[in-house]
C-alpha cells in the first residue's frame, strides 16, 4: 500500500503568523501536509519571514493596489490556484472574503477564530469576553462560509477566564490552544478523515460533527 502524499496547503496571513508557525512545526513533526506557499496582503507581515526560514514560497498581494474586494479576491484566487492546493488555511488573514472566493474553495478553506463561536464573531474577542463576564473562553476552527466567522465549527478548545485576567493574558492562554487545534484539524483533513458534507456540517470519520468540544487541551 502506498503512503498518502502530503497535502499541499496554502496559508494566508496578515501579521506575525504564530498559527502559521504551529503548522510549520507540525509539518516538520510529521503532519501529512506540505505548506506550498504563504501569501500575505502585507509586505511587512512577519509570517513571511517564518516561511522563508523554512524554504516555503512566499508572495505578497497588497489589497491597497485594488479598487475593490472583488478585483482583489479574483487575483488572490488566481495566485492561490497556481500552487494547486488541496487546502487553504486562514492564519490571521485580516480580510473579509467575497462570496465568490469562498464558494470557489468550499469545503477546503479553514479559519481559526479566537472565541467559542458563535460567541464573539469579529474583532476584539478577548476584551468582549471579559466585558461580558464569561467564565470560559477559547478558540474555534471552522470551515469558511460567506457569513463572517459563521461557518460550521469543527473543533473548539476551551480555557478558563481567571480572576485578574486582562485581554492580553486571556489572549495568550487562548493562543496556546490555537496552536494545538489548528494543526489537529489540518491533519484530519489531510488524512481524509474530515470533510464538509452536502448538509453543510463537518463530517469526521464518517460521523457528523457539530462543534466538537473536548476538554481544554494541553499545549505540551
Amino acid at each position: 500500500m502506498s503512503e498518502r502524499q502530503p497535502l499541499p496547503v496554502v496559508a494566508l496571513i496578515s501579521g506575525g503568523g504564530s498559527n502559521l508557525q504551529a503548522l510549520i512545526d507540525a509539518q516538520l513533526a510529521g503532519l501529512p501536509i506540505r505548506l506550498a506557499a504563504v501569501i500575505s496582503n502585507r509586505a511587512d507581515a512577519f509570517g513571511l519571514e517564518r516561511a522563508r526560514r523554512h524554504g516555503i514560497a512566499t508572495a505578497v498581494l497588497d489589497h491597497r493596489d485594488y479598487p475593490d474586494r472583488d478585483a482583489y479576491d479574483a487575483d488572490l484566487q488566481r495566485l492561490i490556484d497556481g500552487y494547486d492546493p488541496g487546502l487553504v488555511v486562514l492564519a490571521g488573514f485580516m480580510r473579509i472574503l467575497t462570496p465568490a472566493f469562498v464558494a470557489h474553495y468550499r469545503g477546503r478553506l479553514l479559519n481559526i477564530h479566537p472565541s467559542l463561536l458563535p460567541k464573539f464573531r469579529g474583532l476584539h474577542t478577548h476584551q468582549r469576553a471579559l466585558e461580558a463576564g464569561e467564565t470560559e473562553h477559547g478558540a474555534s476552527v471552522h470551515f469558511v462560509t460567506a457569513e463572517l466567522d459563521g461557518g460550521p465549527v469543527i473543533l473548539q478548545a476551551r480555557v478558563p477566564v481567571l480572576p485578574g485576567d486582562d485581554a492580553a493574558t486571556l489572549a495568550a492562554r487562548v493562543l496556546e490552544q490555537e496552536h494545538v487545534i489548528y494543526p489537529t484539524v489540518a491533519g484530519w483533513f489531510a488524512e481524509g478523515r474530515l470533510r464538509l458534507g452536502e448538509d453543510g456540517r463537518p463530517w469526521l470519520d464518517g460521523t457528523p460533527v457539530d462543534g466538537f468540544q473536548p476538554p481544554a487541551m494541553s499545549s505540551d
